[in-house]
Parts: C-alpha cells; sequence; structure tokens
C-alpha cells in the first residue's frame, strides 16, 4: 500500500505539474502580475496531494511587501511557504544545475545567489531590492542551508546584505520594506508524534540524495508542520545586518524551540 501511495502521488504530481508549467510560462509573460499566484494556488494544491497539513499561527502582512526570514529543514518547505502566501525565494546559485528543480524555480522567481562572489551578492543585492521595491515577497533562508529539523543554526549574517536595512543604492526608499520571521517545525508523520530520532525522517539535509528522500517520504504517509510567523518591522529599524540577522535569528529559534516542545508534550499551540 506505501508503494502504491506514492506510486498515486508522483503520477498526479507530474499530472498537475507539466501541465501548469506551461500555464505559468505563458502567464509570467502576457499577465506578470500573476506570475506568484499562480504558484501560490499550485502549491497548495500539491500540499493537499501530499498529505502535508499546515498548522499556521500569525500572518504576513498586507500589503507587503516582505522579506520572510525563516529556517530551513526540508525540500517541502517550499511547498508549504508557497501554500501560505504568494512568495519568492533567494536560492544558492548550485540549483540551477539541478535537473526539473531549476525550471520550477525559475518559473516561481526564485532568485539565485553566489555567496562566494562579492560582485555577484551586490548584483544579486540590487535584484531583490528592485523586487521587494516592485511589492514582492521574499523568502530568506537565513542558515544558508537545511538542518535535521530539531535545531535551527547559526543565522549567516553576510546573506542579509541584500536587505539594506538601512535603504536601497540609489538612495531612495520607494516602499516602506517589512521584515518577518517564518519558524516551522514537522511533527507528525502518518499521524504519530516525531521524536528527534524521526524528525529527520522529514528532514532534507547535508548530503542525502532528493530523490530517494522523497520516494521514502512518500511511502511514508500524511506529515503536519507547525508554522509561526512574527509579526512585521520595519526594516529601517534594524542598524545593520547584523542587528536584522540577530533579531531574526532570536525569534525564529525560540518559535522552533517552542514549537518542538509543545508538540512532544502532547499540548497545542494557536494556529490560526
Amino acid at each position: 500500500m506505501a508503494v502504491l501511495r506514492a506510486v498515486c502521488i508522483l503520477t498526479l504530481f507530474f499530472l498537475l505539474t507539466l501541465p501548469g508549467m506551461l500555464v505559468q510560462l505563458v502567464v509570467s509573460k502576457i499577465w506578470p502580475h500573476w506570475s506568484l499566484s499562480l504558484p501560490h494556488w499550485y502549491h497548495r494544491l500539491l500540499c493537499r496531494l501530499l498529505g502535508v497539513h499546515i498548522h499556521l499561527d500569525g500572518e504576513l502582512i498586507r500589503g507587503g511587501p516582505v522579506l520572510l526570514i525563516a529556517n530551513h529543514v526540508s525540500w517541502l518547505d517550499i511547498p508549504v511557504i508557497s501554500a501560505v502566501a504568494p512568495v519568492s525565494f533567494i536560492a544558492k546559485k548550485e540549483v540551477v544545475r539541478w535537473p526539473f528543480v531549476s525550471w520550477l524555480a525559475r518559473l516561481q522567481r526564485t532568485i539565485f545567489i553566489d555567496r562566494e562572489s562579492r560582485g555577484a551578492v551586490l548584483q544579486t543585492t540590487r535584484e531583490i531590492l528592485a523586487r521587494l521595491n516592485g511589492g514582492d515577497n521574499i523568502v530568506l533562508f537565513a542558515e544558508g542551508t537545511s538542518s535535521d529539523g530539531n535545531r535551527v543554526l547559526p543565522f549567516h549574517s553576510s546573506l542579509f546584505a541584500a536587505a539594506r536595512p538601512s535603504g536601497n543604492s540609489t538612495g531612495t526608499h520607494e516602499k516602506e520594506i517589512y521584515a518577518q520571521t517564518l519558524a516551522f517545525a514537522y511533527t507528525h508523520l502518518h499521524g504519530l508524534p516525531l521524536g528527534r530520532l524521526k524528525r529527520p525522517l522529514v528532514a532534507w539535509y547535508g548530503d542525502m540524495d532528493l530523490a530517494s528522500h522523497v520516494w521514502t517520504l512518500l511511502t511514508r504517509g500524511p506529515v503536519d508542520v507547525h508554522m509561526r510567523i512574527g509579526p512585521p518591522v520595519r526594516l529601517n529599524r534594524f542598524a545593520d545586518r547584523k542587528d536584522l540577522a540577530n533579531f531574526s535569528e532570536e525569534q525564529v529559534r525560540r518559535s522552533v524551540v517552542e514549537l518542538l516542545l509543545a508538540r512532544e508534550a502532547g499540548t497545542d499551540v494557536r494556529v490560526g
């Protein structure tokens, strides 16, 4: 039954995704203002197909734009976050070389960053600012990599250079840009609580093979994820990128601990 479930999900995934990619390509060319709404709708359907149950506490500020600063656990993070709101992501340049995944990322207007090149980072900074000033919500995985789901790794303040909380490179500030934190924890698999030892069944990190991890998780059953979005804070409140990184890490780390402890203790948290 587990294998049959996985096969059915993968079949439906391709039946949903391949036509959707063509539609998204057309929409992004003709109606660019809808180019993030379609992925949002698509990922809501995808989470239902995968059996991902989202428990949400908090919401994105309406009217944005928002730099959404999150922890990173699994490949599931992408559909889960996209199901909550229309967003684009900041991803490492290596994703460009991933077959199929790179196409999906480009169609969602992902911003690719080369952290090894200062010139490339500066160019990416300008792109992120332009997108934020254009009203887009951008997701930053501030750890720079994914974890085992039991902890939050240190945030890299260098990644926050793109936020430029003191203003943009032209000296103007076209829009009031906000930052919000997003903490999430995967808590149940097939209705059973995930403890420290089993949480890596959902987490995808280190040198894990993506294809085999996806297949294994699909055979395991539905997943529950608890998410908490922090209150909006204006970017210009922060003195510099390190100030923003420290604030965000503290907020996310505390929320993840609270979500994990609450679920492991069998108590509930307020959800939206």
